[in-house]
């Protein structure tokens, strides 16, 4: 497969895409007004502690207040467990909750000490954010810091070692967890990272002089900084991708920013020379991302709807408590029977859902409504074809078997807002709901007000102001009705549009004086 990563850099904004073969796989996006703070340490001052949610309030200096749970106070109890090599993308469904906020659940919830027996009003404690602000939620923080380098991440504190799920190799990973543990400094854990394949022991060893020189910086910093303080920032949008993703299997970097060329240049020639010949600096008349076809992706992942290649198609909704994507057949009829239809529609919809998943950056609780099917094997088969692909995922995925209504309910690590909050906004119309009140609807309720003036008012001449759709509506299929109330009631009306006014939205004035009268008639 081959893998391109091509960045557009200006100043009031940094997008960088990742391909695969070609096709959009990952998209994202900096702004300076939106810069991502998970990474950065600080030391926080506890503002409330809530022994009914076992968690605390932490003052980081920031707009809002992060949220520390119980459980983000304990180092994990077995660091090897979260990267176990047969822990599998898609497993049966197990019996039991998911533990406390964040869907953290096992052993791990199960040791944390009570958040009132740790926390205290006024205590100063090092925190580092793990999650971005989401809708009204600030930050998520914990206390268990985590260092990440080009091939290990140095975790200040543990004692453990471990190896990336992602790295399957039996013989690989004992041989990465027999250096990890030569070279494990003490009071300090050692993860090796998946670009940690095949490496030596003298990158490793690089990477953790590295990060004890700069943990220890962040020590001294914090002994005399007064909380609420930023301690350590971490790296900035470009150069942290390159960090975390630029290596042998990425075939080529394409970047238009003759100053982001260089500082990627620098970085590489101090830490994977080898890769410097794969970065091109790009110098077309067309905009890089037209260039690559990938501005008109980049709109798709604002529709609701993707269509697959033989027919069918998916529909992603995002709610706050779970994100929901249905599979239709579409337009696909197929050729021999309708149970290969829907397998055939089935594994089409599991693979684009996976790369959907990723491009569109959704997170928390996903549930997956794919089309029945009758034999259990069929089930298996889309439940596999998910399972590789959620493999490319950078983000933790975990998923459950398909069950018999054709559901997969699955979570997928969540560390800041999907894609469409961060270039979207809720409607001002319908307030987010999706939905507007018809033009019936709103006829019905502006001739309910006209039977209140008519009743209970005075006034014989009324101005009605309504948004230009119901305007037109009104003159035009409702003519009939408005001048029978106008003769019941002896009333004058004049319909005047509004386009400041949202459809639901109905104002009342009186004739001579232009007094609104709006509320005195509505319910």
């Amino acid at each position: 497969m081959r893998r391109e990563i091509i960045i557009n850099a200006t100043p009031r904004e940094t997008r960088i895409a990742i391909l695969e073969d070609k096709n959009l796989a990952e998209i994202l996006v900096e702004r300076p007004e939106a810069v991502r703070r998970v990474g950065d340490i600080y030391k926080g001052r506890v503002n409330a502690v809530l022994p009914g949610m076992q968690a605390a309030f932490v003052d980081l200096g920031l707009e809002k207040s992060a949220f520390l749970h119980a459980s983000d106070l304990m180092p994990p109890s077995d660091v090897d467990e979260l990267f176990a090599e047969d822990e599998p993308a898609v497993e049966e469904p197990r019996r039991g909750g998911r533990g406390g906020r964040g869907g953290r659940g096992g052993r791990h919830e199960e040791a944390a000490p009570r958040i009132e027996d740790a926390l205290q009003k006024g205590q100063e404690l090092l925190v580092q954010i793990t999650k971005e602000p989401i809708g009204t939620k600030g930050p998520r923080v914990t206390t268990q810091v985590s260092l990440p380098g080009r091939f290990l991440v140095y975790m200040p504190g543990h004692e453990h070692v471990g190896i990336s799920r992602k790295i399957e190799e039996r013989g690989e990973r004992q041989r990465l967890k027999e250096i990890a543990r030569s070279i494990r400094p003490q009071n300090a854990g050692i993860i090796i990272r998946t670009v940690g394949q095949e490496q030596s022991e003298k990158e490793f060893e690089a990477d953790v002089r590295a990060l004890e020189l700069l943990w220890q910086k962040v020590e001294k910093q914090a002994q005399k900084s007064k909380a609420p303080a930023l301690l350590h920032q971490e790296m900035d949008f470009t150069t942290g991708l390159i960090r975390d993703i630029f290596n042998e299997d990425v075939d080529q970097l394409v970047i238009d920013s003759k100053e982001e060329h260089r500082q990627i240049q620098q970085y590489l020639a101090t830490y994977a020379p080898e890769l410097k010949p794969r970065v091109k600096l790009y110098r077309g008349r067309a905009p890089i991302f037209d260039h690559f076809d990938i501005e008109s992706e980049i709109e798709k992942t604002m529709e609701r709807k993707v269509w697959l290649r033989k027919g069918g198609y998916i529909t992603i909704d995002q709610t706050e408590a779970l994100v929901a994507i249905d599979v239709n057949t579409g337009r696909f009829v197929g050729k021999k029977n309708q149970e290969e239809t829907i397998l055939k529609t089935n594994l089409e919809a599991a693979a684009e859902i996976a790369r959907q998943l990723r491009l569109r950056d959704l997170g928390g609780i996903i549930v997956l409504d794919f089309i029945d099917m009758e034999i259990e094997a069929n089930r298996r088969q889309v439940a596999d074809t998910l399972r590789q692909h959620l493999k490319r995922d950078r983000s933790r995925t975990k998923a459950f078997a398909v069950s018999d209504l054709g559901l997969v309910e699955m979570t997928r690590q969540r560390q800041r807002p999907s894609l469409q909050n961060y270039f979207t906004e809720p409607c001002p119309n319908c307030q987010g709901a999706a939905r507007v009140l018809s033009l019936s609807s709103a006829a019905l309720k502006i001739e309910r007000m006209l039977h209140r003036v008519g009743q209970k008012g005075k006034d014989k001449q009324i101005i009605l102001r309504v948004h230009p759709d119901v305007a037109v509506y009104l003159v035009e299929q409702e003519a009939g009705r408005l001048e029978r109330l106008e003769r019941q009631y002896r009333l004058l009306v004049e319909i005047r549009d509004d386009p400041s006014l949202r459809r639901d939205e109905i104002r009342l004035f009186r004739g001579r004086t232009f007094e609104e009268i709006t509320k005195q008639f509505e319910q």
